[in-house]
């Protein structure tokens, strides 16, 4: 049988967001959520194209700064700050094209859930109990104080997935 898939793919190195100001999320990844900073770079900018090529922005757009972040020991979260003519100041829901949200484990989601809100973090509802193959699985969304979106999960004794307590349907 061929190769499946990208050749050489080991894993998730980084993900990457926009800011709209760099001090108050450094603040928030690193005294809330606990984030190590790692270092910073910066500005960039070019008088051609090569800003819309590489990185499918505006061609006058300026990055500012990016700070690279290390989150639970493994994460790398890159934070940029951009200025673009036609930059948009509205976070995307997960229901828009492009929606998105970073989603961290762990160990005990009351005790995470309490402590966000202690420190004043939007947390949108209570903690949810997934079913399906999810099963053993809790999760709750959180906001950054840019409006992006994260999630906590939890799953101590495993997931259904995992546990081989779940089989799809053979349809």
């Amino acid at each position: 049988m061929g190769h499946r898939g990208m050749p050489g793919l080991r894993r998730l190195d980084h993900v990457g967001f926009t800011v709209p100001d760099l001090e108050e999320a450094s603040r928030f990844l690193v005294d809330v959520l606990g984030c190590e900073f790692m270092y910073s770079v910066g500005p960039f900018a070019h008088e051609d194209d090569w800003m819309s090529t590489h990185l499918n922005v505006h061609p006058r757009a300026v990055m500012r700064e990016l700070r690279f972040f290390r989150c639970g020991g493994q994460a790398v979260f890159e934070v940029f700050h951009y200025e673009a003519p036609d930059q948009s100041l509205e976070s995307p829901r997960n229901s828009d094209i492009a929606g998105h949200h970073v989603a961290l484990y762990v160990d005990d989601l009351d005790e995470a859930v309490d402590y966000l809100r202690s420190r004043g973090v939007p947390v949108l509802g209570e903690p949810t109990l997934s079913r399906g193959p999810s099963e053993g699985q809790r999760w709750v969304y959180f906001l950054a104080p840019w409006g992006m979106q994260f999630e906590l999960v939890s799953y101590p004794a495993g997931k259904a997935f995992d546990n081989g307590m779940w089989r799809p349907s053979t349809a």
